[in-house]
């Protein structure tokens, strides 16, 4: 299996006020080609942080990111070249849906791809594909607003789909749902990344959700380990 993501000593310290906050040391993680990977920790503990690392939302103070068996040197990209691996590499899904709140689920979904010159007819189709696949293809044609916050998510996980990426990036997907939606959230990512032969990587703080994964990494005290 391939490299997907190769992180050598990365730290990430903040500097707020003339005090300095380290929340990742020297942090080393390979992440393998088709596997499905949950990292866990309390609140604070630099999770959230690393998943943004490695999706180029955020930079590190030392070290390396390499994605794509080493075809992206994620920490020194450009504007420009953030953009291309996000959009070419990456799927996100978040804890909030950041849908477009004025489109329809439809065009929340199919809009990433149109935007990389694909003819609209075949987004659409593509979008209808997975809108069907995530089960709510009768909504379609519904604003975000008038959409469950489980339904909400189900869109949010088609949409980061949609590009064909490689690697699914989620952040806390079910936090904001309640136990029930949570757990057919879940649910329906991994069986998503499953049909689709993507790699996750998954925080969360719900060991429920964390089982599932084929491996289970702690951050503590800015170290990672693999429970």
């Amino acid at each position: 299996m391939n490299e997907i993501i190769k992180i050598s000593g990365v730290e990430k310290t903040y500097i707020s006020d003339g005090e300095k906050l380290t929340v990742l040391r020297n942090l080393d993680l390979v992440i393998k080609s088709g596997t499905k990977n949950v990292i866990v920790g309390e609140s604070g503990s630099g999770k959230s942080t690393l998943l943004n690392i490695i999706g180029g939302i955020d930079s590190v103070t030392a070290g390396t990111v390499l994605a794509g068996d080493g075809k992206w040197n994620v920490t020194g990209l450009s504007e420009s070249e953030v953009s291309d691996y996000r959009s070419k590499f990456l799927g996100l899904i978040f804890q909030f849906h950041y849908l477009l709140k004025d489109f329809s689920a439809l065009e929340n979904v199919y809009l990433p791809l149109y935007m990389t010159g694909v003819p609209k007819k075949v987004a659409v189709e593509k979008a209808e594909k997975l809108l069907q696949d995530v089960g709510v293809y009768e909504r379609r044609n519904h604003l975000p607003s008038q959409l469950s916050g489980g339904e909400r998510q189900r869109v949010a996980v088609a949409r980061s789909l949609i590009n064909d990426p490689e690697l699914i990036l989620a952040d806390e997907p079910t936090g904001n749902l309640d136990p029930a939606n949570a757990l057919a959230i879940g649910d329906l990512l991994f069986n998503m990344v499953e049909q689709y032969n993507k790699t996750l990587v998954l925080v969360t703080h719900d060991m429920n959700l964390a089982k599932k994964g084929d491996f289970i990494f702690s951050i503590k005290d800015g170290k990672l380990e693999r429970k």
